[in-house]
């Protein structure tokens, strides 16, 4: 399960295996809004301090993008495996997806699309829960390998800054 705050202190989406997305009103400890997946949510970002965004990365190798003022996701993007982990770019600008395919892919949120992808001899993305992460810069991606090593790459050349090894 994921979760995270929609906009300011009062809200919480969640996403779950059991292929919803919820909004919580924290006030009323409620339920306030049901959004059908149809796949099991892995993780979750939202993107906007109004609350008004929720992407959402799935295990049908699909990223979905939310309207909150919506009922259905529209501009999703099918990937070529699970994905694992999302993680939003402090500029809000670009998206990481860690994806069993054993890859990272950035995806450029102001054109919707995959604009980069990282992978190397030996890293394997080892679990469903695996998380990658971007640098607070958002100069370098990080995530773990199935091999116990910590890979490193440079945002703008694509390649491994550094390895590390024997976590």
């Amino acid at each position: 399960m994921a979760a995270k705050f929609l906009g300011d202190a009062s809200k919480v989406v969640t996403g779950s295996h059991d292929r919803t997305l919820k909004v919580w009103d924290l006030r009323s400890r409620a339920c306030i809004e049901t959004k059908f997946a149809g796949s099991s949510c892995n993780d979750l970002v939202t993107v906007d301090n109004a609350g008004s965004t929720i992407i959402s990365g799935h295990f049908d190798k699909t990223i979905r993008f939310w309207d909150c003022r919506s009922e259905s996701s529209a501009n999703n993007i099918v990937l070529n495996g699970k994905v694992t982990s999302l993680d939003l770019a402090r500029d809000t600008k670009y998206l990481l997806a860690c994806v069993r395919d054993d890859t990272l892919k950035l995806i450029d949120l102001r054109m919707n699309q995959v604009v980069k992808s990282f992978s190397c001899e030996g890293f394997k993305v080892g679990c469903d829960w695996s998380r990658a992460t971007f640098s607070p810069d958002g100069q370098y991606v990080a995530v773990g390998s199935s091999d116990g090593s910590v890979y490193i790459w440079g945002v703008s050349t694509g390649k491994v800054e550094t390895i590390l090894k024997e976590h």
